[in-house]
């Protein structure tokens, strides 16, 4: 089964969890949609209630929303025979990325602006992602780096992002908190920047770094926007979570 196709199949079973109730469907950029029973945008980020209460949600950039749709109220559809791949979703319980990034970057001192571009340019929030080359899940691990990690089940978000949080943080300090060589190592692996002594001349690497630069700025510029601050630049250790956050931006090389 296609990324995209197991997209859609966990959007669409997640929505079975509504029943029979009035909804409406978030339709995404990327074409799937995810029914839900009310919405709340908290920032940039839209939330989508999907249960009966207040902690059943999914947390969705408002920016990857298309437009929303009323659903009129229908019986909720009936899973036919016990189909493995089917179970396995359904058990995939709605998590709080915003969440479960904020946790990661405080237990590994990393500013969770940073953790948060890296998983959009990683997977587009997609938690079962899986590249050609085999990455899992939101930081798209690989498996032999999973397991290092302790990693058991790489599309378990929360196991995904504390492992791939914990990684980055690895290669920052093996980097002398160079950002872009850590990202370019994250990409390509450690040994590819250690052999080109900086990045490596591979198109899909420096689009990578580019793209998550260009988006970590971005939200630091926002914050600076917000908060009416001066235009401080990052330094190596500014990288790492302080105690008393500031907003930074980083100059794309």
């Amino acid at each position: 089964m296609s990324k995209l196709s197991k997209l859609g199949l966990y959007f669409a079973l997640l929505s079975l969890s509504l029943g029979a109730s009035a909804a409406d469907n978030a339709i995404l950029r990327n074409g799937f949609s995810i029914l839900h029973r009310r919405r709340q945008v908290i920032g940039d980020t839209t939330r989508l209630y999907i249960g009966q209460d207040s902690s059943s949600f999914v947390d969705v950039p408002t920016a990857e929303i298309d437009h929303f749709e009323n659903v009129h109220d229908a019986p909720a559809p009936k899973i036919a025979g016990d189909n493995f791949a089917a179970r396995t979703e359904i058990t995939a319980a709605p998590f709080d990325l915003t969440e479960t990034v904020r946790v990661a970057s405080g237990t590994y001192q990393l500013d969770p602006d940073l953790v948060t571009s890296v998983i959009r340019a990683e997977s587009g929030f997609n938690v079962r992602a899986v590249s050609p080359k085999g990455a899992q899940g939101l930081m798209q691990l690989m498996p032999q780096t999973a397991n290092e990690l302790g990693v058991q089940n790489a599309f378990d978000p929360e196991a995904n992002v504390q492992a791939g949080t914990r990684y980055l943080r690895e290669l920052l300090e093996r980097y002398n908190f160079d950002l872009i060589k850590a990202l370019a190592a994250y990409n390509a692996g450690p040994q590819r920047v250690e052999q080109y002594k900086g990045v490596p001349p591979y198109f899909e690497t420096r689009a990578y770094v580019a793209r998550v630069v260009r988006d970590f700025n971005k939200k630091k510029l926002a914050a600076k926007s917000d908060t009416a601050s001066p235009h401080p630049r990052v330094s190596k250790t500014s990288l790492a979570k302080p105690a008393s956050p500031k907003p930074q931006t980083l100059a794309q090389n």
